[in-house]
């Protein structure tokens, strides 16, 4: 397909001309698409209009060395659209670990500021998008992808926080900093969905191959934190499930 019907089905979708636009895609359920990701890119950018902002995941996928914004990959687990997007004249990216990459009007703001630990706070770039009132897409993702949801986490104050490390640059020395995460399989976060379709929340429909889902980040985060305040372990795995990520997250409950 041409970038141009590509952004028509975005557009149809709910895609807000000169918003903010967080996405999590996989090229493959999408495809074909002329240009490949670079033409999947250009159909986001044509969706979103000159005004708006396109931004997606960059972390390392390297914890174990120094990051470098300029010249260290994402993680390959981002897929290739975020690895082509990054390279692209005019896009900015985060100067730490957790690095975000976006265009746009506000994609300064968005990049911008120290690194945070743990790693999807408030004044994270997720947060940051969550403060603008940027919309998330779902495309060919699941919400195992959707990193908003650590937000509602942290602001819901779930107690779970497993080991993880990264390394950075002290003066031209590497240093390793250790943290807890608020992290698990994510499985779960797929109930997500339910919870948006019951309010009306969730635009659903094809984009290319895909199937994409839009919501407005502000709409999961309050969802999610309503029901996370109920049960703070919601969305992890139960012990009988022998799921040895959401078993880490259970066994860090009660640790100093």
């Amino acid at each position: 397909m041409a970038p141009e019907e590509i952004a028509a089905q975005l557009a149809a979708l709910g895609v807000g001309e000169g918003g903010v636009l967080q996405v999590h895609t996989s090229l493959r359920a999408v495809r074909p698409v002329d240009g490949g990701p670079d033409g999947l890119i250009d159909a986001l950018l044509l969706a979103l209009g000159p005004e708006g902002t396109l931004a997606m995941p960059s972390w390392t996928g390297d914890d174990d060395a120094v990051f470098d914004p300029s010249a260290t990959p994402p993680d390959t687990d981002l897929g290739v659209v975020p690895a082509a997007f990054w390279r692209r004249a005019g896009v900015l990216r985060s100067a730490h670990p957790f690095a975000w990459a976006a265009q746009g009007a506000r994609a300064q703001y968005i990049v911008d500021g120290e690194m945070t630990l743990p790693p999807h706070s408030q004044d994270s770039p997720v947060g940051r998008i969550h403060a603008l009132d940027g919309q998330v897409l779902l495309l060919g993702a699941g919400h195992d992808a959707n990193t908003t949801l650590h937000l509602a986490e942290l602001l819901a104050g779930v107690p779970y926080r497993v080991p993880h490390h990264i390394t950075v640059d002290d003066n031209g020395v590497p240093r390793r900093i250790d943290y807890g995460e608020n992290d698990c399989c994510c499985a779960r976060f797929a109930l997500a969905d339910d919870w948006l379709r019951a309010e009306d929340l969730l635009s659903e429909g094809p984009v290319g191959n895909a199937q994409a889902r839009l919501f407005r980040s502000r709409d999961v985060v309050r969802l999610a934190v309503e029901r996370l305040k109920d049960d703070l372990l919601l969305f992890l795995h139960a012990a009988e499930d022998e799921c040895a990520a959401c078993g880490a997250a259970r066994a860090s409950v009660g640790r100093s």
